[in-house]
């Protein structure tokens, strides 16, 4: 690495060094500070970078410009970890460093077989450790962050945009809540827009369901799909700043529909092979967490780094915050009055932790969102849209299980149950921004503690009716006829993300949107919060 590179990037490190000590409100940086990260930091031969961190491992998945021969190697302070191939052609790495020390920023250099660098050095802090008392913690949260250009999806630059001015807030971790890849293959509707359109047979071939993905054409024709709906929106902007990467349907490579031709979940064995493959590849799995069972499904698996969970996450910051992440569609049953999204094991964990009173502040962030519908198939609610065109629970949803709704209710009452927090659920899927309380939840009254829901906002949603509910489904997302809901914001279909600001106290909202049709690209760079919540624990 040249020595002008090597003085840039402590310039760098000492100016992130002084930005701990500004205040929060003045973290948001200008548009050339903004765009620094690529401009003072060299990649060298790789193409993207996302870590994960816990108190004491850390586990980063990386792409490179062409396959790397040999074992390339990543420094961690005096610790070396060899890296593990993620596909069967060498572009695709992850390096797995454990028995670190919590809350310590360690210098990173990445080298190949030979000992030459692969990028420029970089640096990354462990969290606090479980029993460490942080004052603060930020974090930045979205959904919906992919889509092939191919199909019209909001451009890539456009998203690496909005992403970079969420990082000029200094968050301590990012949070991606669902839908990183959009090439649905059964879904009756979804495939003939997604990966069954001509243009996408075109540019990236097609699947063989019946042969393996990785080691075959499939992991060429998986490449071309997803690579272009993550690298590139990411490079290696989040080096330094740990990922929380949740999948949904679409990351199943379809989407929750139901008919009686095709009702595609729970996944197929082929949909999880490629859910797990994109996984493997390009974002990182969630790291084991003391408080959270080795043994919960899909997790601890024996191809994967070991103790992680590819479903179930958490991440904890000290005694300050814990964020409990859940995907819905992996262990999705059709039990009718007794099916579940998430496996009774799961509930269990997520009920226990919720209850837990070591930790201030207790978030749950699952793919699927509480508080509103737009009458899919695969919510937690029966509202479907009716012969006039309204969303109504007086008609049948077919397909749908009355055992999610229950599901739902145990842990809202279980959020509620805890009168020493304010209940939160961030959410995804749904292609909005909204913030409200919840009342009532079919019998449950929750005046007393009511649970605050927000929907984060959509990263790459694409322009124009079939990116949005209201296009595609007929209808906005609205409070379901299950709950009683108080909306400080409605469901608000623009571009955006949400900052989440915690202290003892309280928790601090920001929302952020980005009104395609009326603002230019450069509106981006200084985005200020519409609406601003504070949620303040009781007394």
């Amino acid at each position: 690495m040249s020595s002008t590179n090597r003085r840039d990037f402590l310039r760098a490190s000492a100016a992130a060094a002084l930005s701990a000590a500004v205040p929060a409100d003045l973290f948001a940086q200008s548009e050339t500070a903004q765009s620094s990260p690529g401009a003072i930091w060299d990649s060298g031969s790789v193409r993207h970078l996302l870590p994960t961190v816990s108190d004491s491992r850390m586990l980063i998945k990386v792409s490179f410009t062409a396959p790397v021969e040999g074992e390339p190697r990543l420094h961690v302070g005096d610790l070396t970890v060899r890296g593990s191939m993620g596909d069967t052609r060498g572009e695709h790495w992850h390096f797995y460093a454990t028995d670190l020390g919590p809350g310590r920023r360690y210098p990173l250099s990445l080298v190949g077989s030979n000992g030459r660098a692969l990028c420029q050095p970089w640096e990354l802090a462990t969290f606090p450790g479980p029993d460490e008392r942080p004052n603060r913690f930020r974090l930045l949260i979205y959904t919906c962050g992919g889509g092939h250009e191919v199909h019209k999806f909001l451009p890539t630059a456009v998203r690496n945009r909005l992403l970079r001015r969420g990082l000029s807030f200094q968050p301590d971790a990012m949070i991606a809540n669902g839908d990183h890849v959009y090439w649905d293959l059964l879904a009756p509707v979804g495939s003939r827009l997604l990966g069954a359109a001509p243009e996408a047979v075109k540019a990236a071939g097609t699947f063989d369901r019946s042969a393996i993905v990785l080691g075959s054409d499939n992991e060429t024709v998986l490449k071309r799909a997803a690579g272009p709906q993550i690298v590139p929106v990411y490079g290696t902007d989040f080096r330094s700043t740990p990922v929380f990467f949740l999948q949904d349907d679409h990351d199943y490579f379809d989407n929750d529909e139901a008919t009686d031709e095709v009702v595609t979940f729970p996944p197929s064995y082929f949909m999880l092979q490629l859910a797990r493959a994109t996984q493997g590849i390009y974002y990182p799995e969630f790291l084991p967490d003391s408080a959270r069972p080795l043994g919960l499904p899909w997790s601890s698996g024996r191809d994967r780094a070991w103790g992680v969970s590819e479903s179930f996450g958490t991440l904890r910051f000290g005694r300050l915050a814990e964020i409990l992440l859940y995907d819905v569609r992996r262990t999705q049953t059709m039990a009718g009055p007794s099916a579940v999204y998430v496996d009774p094991a799961v509930e269990k964990w997520l009920k226990a932790r919720t209850a837990a009173t070591e930790v201030a502040h207790v978030v749950h962030v699952p793919s699927n969102p509480p508080g509103w519908t737009a009458g899919k198939w695969g919510e937690w609610y029966p509202d479907v849209l009716g012969r006039e065109g309204k969303l109504t629970t007086n008609e049948p949803k077919p397909y749908w299980q009355p055992g999610w709704l229950k599901q739902h209710d145990r842990l809202i009452e279980a959020m509620a149950a805890v009168k020493g927090r304010a209940p939160l659920v961030i959410s995804g899927d749904l292609h909005a921004i909204a913030i409200g309380r919840m009342l009532r939840s079919g019998r449950l009254d929750l005046k007393d503690n009511p649970v605050n829901v927000v929907l984060s906002g959509p990263l790459g949603s694409r322009p124009g009716p079939l990116g949005w509910p209201s296009g595609r489904r007929g209808t906005g997302a609205m409070p379901s006829a299950h709950l009683d809901m108080e909306e400080q914001v409605k469901p608000i279909e623009q571009h955006g993300f949400t900052v989440a600001d915690f202290t003892r106290e309280k928790i601090v909202l920001r929302l952020f949107k980005w009104d395609i049709k009326t603002q230019p690209v450069e509106a981006i760079d200084t985005l200020q919060p519409f609406h601003t919540a504070e949620l303040t624990r009781p007394a």
